[in-house]
């Protein structure tokens, strides 16, 4: 698609600034990380309800990633709209709950008329603005100063700077108490149970093996054909070949009928015990999926045996791993 460039201007140059103007208001966020912050990881830490988190306009959409930070690293939290919350939805917050209020000027006439009502309920109150003495500032039990030089907007109208200091603080707190409850990746995966990590970190094994009446297996006395037909009946390119007890003997695959063609095999009068590979490469049904993949992975396999001991219980195949979104 063509486009028309304003005369003389230099959309490049423009860019470079804004990244020069708030990377210098990140390097001057540093000494905030204090005293005052520390408090507040530690309100946060003991709260027995949740971290509500209020701001309006694009404070607003800074405080609903805030939350949803929050709730995605350990600290249960949920955004209210603060003007919302002077028409009934203040009944969502309770006295065990820590209400994070986000206002750069620190002035935010709908925040402002909330806290009278905060401060009955003995609810405690953190607010991030810019300024310390300003009427939220003065008013909070602990202030999060997030002043910046300058706004990167040349106008020095639009919250740019201020609203990006004001993310980095929020995922400073959230990382912090992370940190501090020493959550886990496992922790994080509980959280996220439809997006690819949680899939990595939830799913095991026995979630998506083969077994029972699926699971392809014969005795080694079997004939050849009889293993090629089950084979073919349970669809995975292999059989396992397994004692009465079902533990593993031997597995025979797809690859090893190609191997066998060149080895002047009689097919009428062979047994599969016969023409199997010993052993066979297995896992325990409790191992993570993911492990399992980059097992198959290094040893170049599509299909792996799931044991316990040496006692056969499942089959996973790679087509298995692609359809379970593990891959």
């Amino acid at each position: 698609m063509s486009y028309q460039q304003p005369t003389a201007f230099n959309f490049q140059q423009a860019g470079k600034n804004v990244l020069r103007i708030e990377r210098e208001g990140l390097e001057q966020l540093d000494q905030y990380i204090n005293d005052d912050f520390a408090r507040a990881c530690a309100l946060i830490y003991a709260c027995q309800g949740k971290v509500v988190v209020m701001g309006m306009g694009k404070s607003g959409h800074i405080g609903k990633k805030m939350a949803a930070t929050f709730a995605s690293t350990g600290t249960p939290a949920f955004f209210v709209h603060p003007a919302e919350a002077s028409h009934g939805d203040l009944g969502m917050v309770s006295k065990n709950d820590v209400v994070i209020a986000i206002s750069n000027s620190g002035e935010s006439n709908e925040i402002l008329a909330l806290i009278p009502v905060l401060k009955r309920q003995h609810i405690t109150l953190i607010c991030i603005t810019g300024r310390p003495d300003s009427a939220m500032g003065r008013v909070a039990d602990v202030h999060l100063c997030v002043h910046v030089p300058q706004e990167a907007c040349p106008l020095g109208l639009a919250p740019t700077t201020s609203t990006t200091a004001t993310l980095v603080m929020g995922d400073a707190l959230a990382v912090s108490l992370l940190e501090a409850r020493g959550f886990t990746a496992e922790d994080f995966a509980l959280s996220h149970p439809g997006g690819a990590l949680g899939r990595k970190l939830l799913l095991h094994v026995a979630d998506i093996m083969h077994s029972g009446d699926e699971l392809p297996h014969v005795n080694r006395d079997a004939s050849l054909r009889d293993a090629l037909l089950e084979i073919t009946r349970k669809n995975l390119g292999l059989t396992v070949i397994v004692d009465g007890l079902m533990k593993i003997e031997g597995i025979f695959t797809d690859g090893d009928l190609r191997r066998i063609f060149d080895m002047g095999i009689d097919f009428q009068r062979a047994t599969i015990g016969e023409v199997m590979t010993p052993g066979g490469i297995r896992v325990r049904p409790n191992m993570l999926a993911v492990e399992a993949l980059n097992l198959m992975q290094t040893k170049n396999i599509t299909s792996i045996l799931v044991a316990d001991d040496d006692h056969l219980l499942g089959v996973v195949h790679m087509h298995d791993m692609l359809r379970a979104g593990v891959v």
